[in-house]
């Protein structure tokens, strides 16, 4: 399938344009701050699909302000109190000061961090980071290796990363995958979609329906999932 890419600006809005042989045109607003996209047929030009854009712009305006009116949390000071999600759950924040290697823990309905006395407020937030990422390092291998069952596929190699506009992203070349490190604060049933997601991308490069049909096929409950990630608390230091 050919495909060709432009980028428009409708009414101050940025757009992405993939033209492909397809029959129909289609519009999709993505997380976390409401970038549009557009797969327009190749009979298209950018004048006809800047019609139909404008057309569906109040569409587009309600989804974006959807999602960029999301609740977030404000900018973590890293001290005792305050709140932060564990895999979908708001924990509270316990810091001790004591001699020793930093590290966290849960205990109970807290989040634990034992930290070195004077340690800064960047220092803790390093190591709440690490923690994050230790967190999917330990949940990521059981997914994949379940969807590469599910799949008949294998993953080659896999990345936890900082990502400002995606969950996750796929290589369908090197069939590297990306995580967003901000999935550790998500429901684990979140985390498993954007794994089953990315890996899909193996078959199908685009979200038209082939993929749609292919997510609906493995995962059937994915749209409440993906609710569920997008309805969820984002952290102010990577969405805003």
């Amino acid at each position: 399938m050919s495909t060709a890419k432009a980028y428009l600006t409708v009414r101050g809005i940025d757009i992405d344009v993939v033209y492909k042989d397809i029959k129909n045109l289609h519009i999709g607003v993505y997380p976390p701050m409401g970038r549009v996209r557009v797969a327009a047929p190749e009979r298209f030009d950018d004048d006809q699909v800047r019609l139909a854009i404008i057309q569906r712009l109040s569409w587009i305006r309600r989804q974006r302000d959807k999602l960029r009116s999301a609740e977030r949390q404000s900018e973590r000071e890293m001290v005792t109190g305050e709140s932060h999600f564990v895999w979908g759950l708001r924990r509270r924040l316990t810091v001790v000061e004591r001699p020793g290697r930093a590290h966290l823990e849960i205990d109970a309905s807290r989040l634990v961090l034992y930290t070195p006395v004077d340690t800064s407020t960047e220092k803790r937030r390093d190591y709440l980071d690490r923690w994050y990422r230790a967190q999917l390092r330990q949940a990521i291998p059981d997914l994949i290796a379940k969807w590469e069952r599910e799949l008949g596929v294998s993953v080659p190699q896999w990345t936890i990363r900082r990502m400002k506009t995606k969950w996750g992203s796929c290589n369908r070349e090197t069939r590297h995958l990306w995580f967003n490190v901000e999935l550790a604060k998500k429901h684990p049933d979140c985390l498993e979609y954007i794994v089953g997601h990315e890996m899909m991308h193996y078959f199908e490069r685009h979200h038209g329906e082939r993929f749609t049909a292919l997510m609906d096929r493995h995962l059937p409950d994915w749209r409440q999932r993906r609710d569920l990630l997008n309805g969820a608390p984002l952290g102010h230091e990577s969405w805003l």
